[in-house]
């Protein structure tokens, strides 16, 4: 039996590893990019070591025989999903959610005006990138507008010294344009109250360790007692640790100041201004517009209100919820095909959350196969190589990491991200 999984995120690789390791399956994981782990690469903020350290146990999966890595391949454009069909017994959608949500108010589509999606990317050294180290530095004050870890993670890079970001593995061009960067004063901006944000304590705490930066809560915005707004523990212990920030007072250089039942009503950029709602309760309690709107310095907005997923050319999408429908995980409408993580069920949950989906996911998949009618491997390397698909295999990946760490310790780091996909190739081809 032979299958394909396209997307080498963490859902992707959990997946292989129960094919090959608990059912004995050949698997080849495509992914569009040169380089495997997905999110945990290109989504996982450079200063949290422990989360990004996860790629070192996904590895493992690619040193089994029966596992290969297909990289720089994109299905629907290189290869067709009818095409996998034919080579393979199953296919296995595992690629993720990586587009941003609209707020849809006037103003947004400013070039000064970006998605969280976008900025993580450029900080994470995702090849496909735009640079955005020229808007940083003339921009003093910045909105980020969202109440979520995302938020967090881009606020916290915005104003963390350098010199704290010099011993990860964040790119060399983006380590020099934060050292450029004009940012003083962020702004992270949420409709709601600061008991429905969604941050975990750890990294909200994070926040208010940075030195040189004030974080500033205005005490109005919280709760009396938390014990009545909330049975949650992590929302208790978040109303605590910003409930200590409302105390201090401010006299750093930089600061981060919440604004919280401030819904964004629109953009003016060019003044340096974002106009938000501020929010009320009304008789039932629910959050309306008070008709009160106030001003918010900001020369760039990064707008962090969530992933969404995208179709692929021959494969069934919900165009509502931004999902490939599926029963059990099986795909809706498209035979042999089966789907997990966050294209699956949408951006929700942890990586331990993708593993529990994925193992479910191929359970489904052996319970329901039959006799195998796979092509070989070499007859679908044979058509990609036909069509001169330069393929980065796991070997390649290799090369990638070595040349990483080496250019790494080349400046005093442990390692250094490369960032240029070209240059990516080269290395990963050995070119």
């Amino acid at each position: 039996m032979r299958v394909a999984v396209v997307g080498a995120g963490p859902s992707g690789i959990y997946a292989a590893e129960h094919l090959a390791a608990d059912y004995k399956v050949e698997v080849d994981v495509y992914d569009c990019l040169p380089v495997p782990f997905g999110l945990v690469r290109y989504g996982v903020a450079p200063d949290h070591y422990s989360i990004r350290s996860v790629r070192d146990k996904l590895s493992e999966t690619f040193e089994n025989p029966l596992v290969r890595f297909r990289g720089n391949v994109t299905i629907g454009r290189d290869i067709s999903v009818e095409e996998l069909q034919k080579h393979y017994d199953a296919i296995v959608f595992t690629y993720g959610a990586s587009l941003d949500r609209a707020l849809g108010i006037p103003g947004e589509d400013h070039p000064m005006s970006i998605a969280a999606t976008s900025f993580v990317r450029w900080y994470t050294g995702h090849p496909d990138a735009n640079d955005f180290g020229e808007m940083l530095s003339h921009a003093s004050d910045v909105a980020v507008i969202g109440l979520g870890n995302v938020a967090v993670d881009v606020t916290r890079i915005l104003v963390k010294p350098v010199s704290e970001l010099e011993q990860t593995d964040i790119p060399q061009h983006v380590l020099d344009a934060l050292s450029r960067s004009s940012v003083r004063r962020v702004h992270v901006v949420g409709r709601r109250g600061p008991e429905h944000a969604t941050f975990t304590t750890k990294e909200l705490k994070e926040l208010g360790e940075i030195s040189g930066v004030d974080v500033i809560v205005d005490p109005k915005d919280l709760p009396d007692h938390f014990t009545q707004v909330t049975e949650s523990k992590i929302v208790a212990r978040n109303l605590d640790v910003m409930a200590q920030w409302a105390k201090r007072e401010a006299h750093a250089d930089k600061s981060i100041q919440f604004h919280f039942y401030s819904a964004p009503k629109s953009m003016d950029l060019d003044h340096g201004v974002l106009s938000v709602d501020a929010m009320t309760r009304d008789s039932d309690g629910r959050l309306v517009a008070s008709g009160i709107v106030k001003e918010i310095p900001s020369k760039m907005v990064i707008r962090s209100i969530g992933y969404r997923g995208e179709g692929l050319p021959g494969v069934p999408f919900d165009e509502e919820s931004n999902v490939i429908p599926s029963t059990d995980s099986a795909v809706v409408g498209l035979p042999n095909s089966y789907v997990a993580g966050w294209i699956k069920r949408g951006p929700s949950g942890i990586i331990g959350t993708n593993k529990k989906d994925a193992v479910s996911c191929i359970n489904t998949l052996v319970t329901r196969s039959s006799e195998s009618s796979a092509t070989s491997k070499q007859e679908i390397d044979q058509l990609l190589a036909d069509r001169n698909i330069d393929i980065v295999d796991f070997a390649g990946w290799k090369k990638i990491d070595a040349h990483e760490k080496d250019l790494g310790k080349s400046r005093g780091r442990e390692r250094t991200t490369v960032h240029g996909r070209e240059e990516l190739l080269q290395i990963g081809l050995g070119r």
